[in-house]
């Protein structure tokens, strides 16, 4: 009987390890409207809780349609300290970024203005695809 008790107890921390998700660190931008065309949708408009992928990420079209959670977690530079406002925003990719780095999300000007104060321009952010 304790031999099976532990076989479950193994089975359910294994299954609680499986569920965590590892956030992705890097930075995000913004752009601003017009948000179509895009590259992924061409000219139907996706609405304005978008993000443009840096080219790795965006593995020629692969990211389309994918989600994930953005969080902000600080500046990247003197002019605004403090930007993070706290919330988080779960995007769409809808777009390519052809001059982003690794790591970049270039995000909707809505999206960026909900996680953090845009007179920052660019912060470091927690991404989780959804």
């Amino acid at each position: 009987m304790g031999f099976q008790i532990q076989v479950l107890m193994m089975v359910g921390m294994l299954i609680c390890l499986a569920s965590i998700v590892i956030a992705e660190s890097g930075t995000a931008t913004f752009y601003t409207p017009p948000y179509v065309p895009s590259a992924c949708y061409g000219n139907q408009n996706k609405g304005t809780v978008i993000a443009a992928a840096n080219p790795s990420l965006y593995n020629n079209g692969a990211a389309c349609g994918r989600r994930y959670r953005v969080k902000c977690t600080g500046g990247t530079n003197n002019g605004v300290p403090h930007p993070c406002t706290g919330r988080e925003v779960t995007v769409t990719i809808v777009d390519l970024c052809p001059g982003c780095g690794n790591n970049q999300l270039d995000l909707s000007q809505q999206v960026f203005s909900t996680i953090a104060n845009p007179d920052a321009g660019r912060i470091r952010i927690d991404y989780t695809r959804v």
